[in-house]
């Protein structure tokens, strides 16, 4: 009588018994939104259903490009280490999309076998067919950056229709498959052919909805002065601000990525800070690979919804006997006007709806009579999904992440940068004089000192306000001030000495000169006098 009380509390409970968030996700996956996909046959028209391993599988990054841009060098530079299958030149060499991934032993898994195998998260590929599986491997090998990320490398992007044509697979609709799998997507340019073919621009808009993903790189940056390095950085952001059509600029590290030496080193600190920033943004995908599938699940799920509304409303249209295929035509030169009257009824935004255009080449060959009408039932159980299981997997990610602080890539070129004298800002701002034996606010400390005797010191120190009238010359903010003064007043007396007095102005130098203030003052600053109290 009451089974619905029973049902809705069993329901209520249902997230708590999740083990982890990729469990929790399978499982809302399975039970509420693919019965949604599987009734208005969104697999037909969007995505493939996903499977096990796509909740299961490492975070990914693709890298795209034009031919000879440097993506098989830029593989080679992270793993520092040759992959199987791998070829480097200045022609178009990468024939191949090559998923570089972790394997106990070296060798190369061809792509037909490849799509059969229920651990790797490759299964739906074999919809793009033999000329496609014929061109696809993955490379597998021991190396420690593999057991944290997985990389595809894909072939470079060619110029005219001719060779576009002979792939005789559908690049751009592979490309965009990879896009809603992978957790990174960096497109590569090379400093010296900034042009941009049909074809790449025809992927880069097929990546249309993954911008949240895409990181640029403008490689073999070493080989142009600076002068130049500005122009063509200049010239790229136009490029792509005509492509990618989103108010926000999109995030361009520029470098040299392989191992040989700086052809022209004017810019080595820049590249290495753009390298730095870079690697720290790929280390940081294993720790929220959690929520980017939680994310990707969100943006599937709305779609999924509006393609319920939209075959539901082409399935109410349809005549039941006579005039189906002029009815079909109509509607599918009107469906811009479906649209909106969807958005206006369901309270539905304008980017949650699929491209038009690709929607009506799809329907054109569909048969609108075995299209479903509305359920309410299936989609009031995603919104339930949305409402409230997401967030209780949010709080999941949240605890995971707090679980597992240090998971990040680790070995290769991961490694050459974290700690010792090549470490990036070593022995620069703060940490200069990091490996002296003397002091080095020593050097500059008779002329600070000539400043702190007109500074009216009693027993040898002055007090805050004193100390005030100098440090504010430096027309750095309070903020900036209050933070050196607590650095600077090393015995928290609320007094300087000559030397605390000193410490302070070699902050005050080390901040006017670009370089962030440390958290806590490092041994090597602290004033000789006070490490004798240690």
């Amino acid at each position: 009588m009451f089974s619905w009380v029973s049902k809705d509390a069993r329901r209520k409970k249902e997230p708590e018994l999740f083990q982890t968030v990729a469990e929790g996700l399978r499982q809302l996956y399975a039970q509420k939104l693919l019965p949604l996909e599987e009734h208005y046959r969104f697999h037909e028209f969007h995505s493939p259903a996903l499977e096990d391993a796509d909740f299961d599988n490492k975070p990914m990054v693709l890298l795209v490009g034009q031919y000879s841009t440097g993506k098989t060098t830029f593989i080679r530079h992270l793993i520092e280490q040759d992959f199987p299958g791998m070829r480097i030149g200045p022609e178009p060499t990468t024939d191949s999309f090559i998923a570089v991934m972790h394997g106990p032993t070296e060798g190369v898994v061809p792509g037909n076998a490849l799509v059969v195998d229920p651990r790797r998260p490759f299964r739906k590929l074999n919809a793009f067919g033999n000329a496609f599986l014929n061109r696809f491997m993955c490379a597998q090998l021991p190396n420690p950056v593999l057991d944290s990320i997985s990389i595809i490398d894909t072939p470079g992007i060619l110029s005219g229709e001719k060779q576009r044509i002979s792939r005789g697979y559908d690049f751009a609709a592979v490309l965009e498959w990879f896009a809603e799998r992978v957790d990174r997507i960096i497109l590569l340019f090379d400093a010296h052919k900034l042009d941009i073919s049909d074809e790449f621009s025809e992927v880069i808009k097929a990546l249309k909805n993954h911008e949240d993903k895409i990181r640029v790189v403008l490689n073999k940056a070493d080989q142009i002065e600076t002068q130049q390095l500005m122009r063509v950085y200049g010239a790229l952001m136009w490029s792509l601000g005509k492509i990618i059509n989103t108010p926000e600029v999109v995030r361009v590290y520029i470098g040299s990525f392989w191992s040989h030496p700086l052809l022209i080193p004017d810019n080595r600190k820049l590249f290495e800070a753009e390298e730095q920033d870079l690697f720290k943004d790929i280390q940081s995908l294993p720790r929220n690979a959690a929520l980017r599938k939680l994310n990707d699940l969100i943006k599937r799920a709305r779609l999924a919804k509006v393609h319920a509304y939209i075959i539901s409303s082409l399935k109410k249209e349809m005549p039941n006997v006579f005039g189906k295929e002029s009815k079909k035509k109509e509607l599918v030169n009107n469906l811009g006007e479906i649209y909106q009257k969807i958005e206006r009824e369901h309270q539905i935004s304008p980017g949650d709806f699929p491209s038009l255009r690709k929607m009506q080449e799809l329907l054109q060959t569909q048969d609108f009579s075995k299209f479903q009408a509305l359920k309410p039932k299936l989609l009031d159980t995603v919104d339930d999904m949305l409402a409230n299981d997401i967030a209780r997997l949010m709080v999941m990610v949240r605890q995971e992440e707090s679980q597992m602080p240090s998971q990040a890539v680790k070995g290769g070129a991961f490694d050459g940068t974290m700690n010792g004298p090549f470490g990036h800002g070593y022995g620069e701002g703060a940490g200069e004089g990091i490996d002296d034996v003397e002091w080095v606010v020593g050097k500059d400390k008779p002329t600070y000192d000539e400043i702190f005797y007109t500074l009216s010191p009693v027993n040898g120190k002055i007090t805050g306000a004193n100390a005030k009238k100098e440090m504010v010359k430096s027309k750095l903010p309070n903020t900036v001030l209050g933070k050196i003064w607590k650095l600077a007043d090393v015995d928290k007396d609320g007094l300087l000495d000559d030397e605390e007095f000193a410490l302070a102005n070699h902050l005050i130098k080390v901040k006017l000169e670009g370089h962030e203030l440390p958290a806590d003052l490092p041994p090597h600053l602290i004033p000789p006098s006070k490490r004798r109290h240690e």
